[in-house]
């Protein structure tokens, strides 16, 4: 609602509306009161204007300046005539202003009992001009102006444009994938090379030392010369029939070369392709002793993650038994350890240096170990194996014509099996090797019985725990109580020392 005050828009409030229209109400009044006034004072002017003339005609009624005028008489009755009429419209108009008063103070009663009107046409009957300047156009001026919105189109853009910087993303994310599938094919053709590389400089031996090369094991007739392809960079080779050996793995580690990532971190930090030969030697033929010999860097780790190493062996320097100063022992019994170590076995080691990563002979083999030791129920399962890790020549960079150059590697790996299979330890060493050997099984099953006490003492926590919460939850207080002194009963006995009652006889 609006409301003026002179020519001045403001918003009042409920009590300034009312107000604001007591006193336009009020200066109304007055106004009407002044003209009635001053209508009263002109008749009051009049009245002793004419008594004064009366009184001077009464005083000289025969004076000779008078002027003889037949309708004198009817021009004083015309005049008096005109007199009453104005009183009388005076008066019509005092009442219609006292019946226009009288009802809008009656519509204002009538308002303040009723709710009050917020529309802005509440004060059209005091639309004076004169009064409230611009009352109309400063209200019309209050209003918003609703203006239609423009529509903007937007220019649409062509399907095929011939601006080619607009696809400058699209164009590397396309070059990205075409440099990952050529570097995918390139290296998938470069690994399989490699493998095959190595078969056909290996067959001959392998031949003539195993009467299965290269079996899958998906026929039923044996096969010869297949590589299983675990994946692109990953292919194995199993052999068997050969005396002293259930069977020989051949796996080649070949480097990532289809994975783009591992290419391009293989040039900040180069690595080699390796080759791991593991021969499952027949139990009766091997004797009990664990050896290992590794590089500085890598005798660390397998000390650390292999069961058997960690348990049975203990570091000794190479250079006692003639060997390069890259090169750790890990050593059970010294006599297994000369005896594997002859002239022939460290002369090789000390040519290719580079090239054998570690040789891991154990009759106690039983892979890593495993991650949370407190998982493990059961002793593992043991079996005699002779392990070999070969690094191939050239950092990643390796040929084909380099795989041949790593059959004396392969040619030693058999010398070992052969070896191993004669030694036989002495009296003095077998007891040893056979007194660690219960050892170890002793603590591996005071271990277990640990575990399985403190499986049962969880159990039993768990139990009272559920015991006390229904205890808790019980409503009945007798009941509650007899629950408690029989958990208290049953917890004093169990803390009471055992005592073992024995009977005499009497004589």
């Amino acid at each position: 609602m609006q409301s003026y005050s002179g020519s001045r828009l403001y918003e009042p409030s409920v009590t300034g509306k009312y107000c604001c229209r007591y006193l336009s109400i009020k200066k109304i009044h007055l106004i009407e009161r002044g003209k009635r006034e001053s209508q009263k004072m002109r008749l009051v002017l009049f009245g002793l204007f004419v008594l004064v003339i009366g009184i001077v005609a009464a005083s000289n009624p025969h004076g000779a300046d008078v002027d003889d005028n037949e309708f004198a008489e009817f021009e004083e009755l015309d005049e008096d005539e005109v007199m009453f009429e104005d009183t009388k419209q005076d008066e019509l108009k005092e009442q219609r202003v006292d019946n226009k008063v009288d009802e809008t103070v009656a519509e204002e009663d009538e308002d303040d009992d009723a709710t009050v009107e917020t529309e802005d046409d509440e004060f059209e009957h005091f639309n004076d001009e004169e009064e409230f300047v611009g009352f109309d156009k400063d209200r019309e001026s209050t209003k918003p102006k609703e203006k239609m919105q423009e529509l903007i189109l937007n220019q649409v853009p062509q399907h095929l444009r011939t601006n080619w910087d607009s696809f400058v993303i699209e164009i590397l994310m396309l070059a990205g994938l075409g440099v990952y599938l050529l570097n995918f094919l390139h290296g998938k053709n470069t690994n399989h090379k490699l493998a095959q590389a190595w078969l056909n400089s290996h067959r001959q031996i392998l031949e003539e030392q195993f009467s299965i090369v290269g079996d899958d094991g998906t026929s039923k007739e044996a096969q010869s010369g297949t590589f299983i392809k675990e994946s692109e960079n990953v292919y194995a080779l199993w052999c068997s029939g050969r005396s002293c050996v259930e069977g020989m793995l051949v796996e080649l580690k070949l480097i990532k070369r289809q994975d783009l990532i591992s290419t391009i971190a293989g040039f900040m930090k180069p690595v080699s392709d390796q080759i791991m030969i593991q021969i499952d030697m027949d139990p009766k033929v091997m004797d009990k002793f664990v050896f290992a010999v590794a590089t500085k860097r890598s005798c660390a780790k397998i000390h650390k993650d292999m069961v058997d190493l960690s348990q049975f062996t203990e570091k000794k320097n190479g250079e006692k038994y003639d060997l390069s100063s890259s090169y750790q022992i890990l050593s059970e019994i010294g006599e297994a350890t000369v005896s594997v170590l002859d002239k022939k076995v460290t002369s090789v080691l000390n040519k290719y240096e580079g090239l054998v990563e570690f040789m891991h002979f154990s009759d106690q083999y039983s892979g890593l170990k495993a991650q949370d030791d407190s998982q493990t129920s059961k002793l593992p399962e043991v079996k005699p194996v002779l392990t070999f890790c070969f690094n191939v020549p050239g950092k990643g960079k390796c040929k084909p014509a380099d795989m041949e150059n790593m059959l004396p590697l392969l040619k030693l790996v058999l010398y070992c099996v052969d070896k191993v299979s004669r030694l036989q330890l002495g009296k003095e060493a077998r007891a040893k090797a056979d007194k660690k050997r219960q050892k170890m099984q002793e603590v591996f099953e005071k271990a277990t019985h640990q575990q399985r006490q403190e499986q049962a003492q969880q159990r039993r926590e768990e139990k009272r725990r559920v015991e006390k919460e229904r205890l808790m939850a019980e409503e009945d207080p007798d009941k509650a109580r007899k629950l408690e002194e029989r958990d208290s009963r049953r917890e004093a006995k169990r803390k009471q020392p055992k005592m073992k009652m024995m009977k005499v006889k009497a004589m």
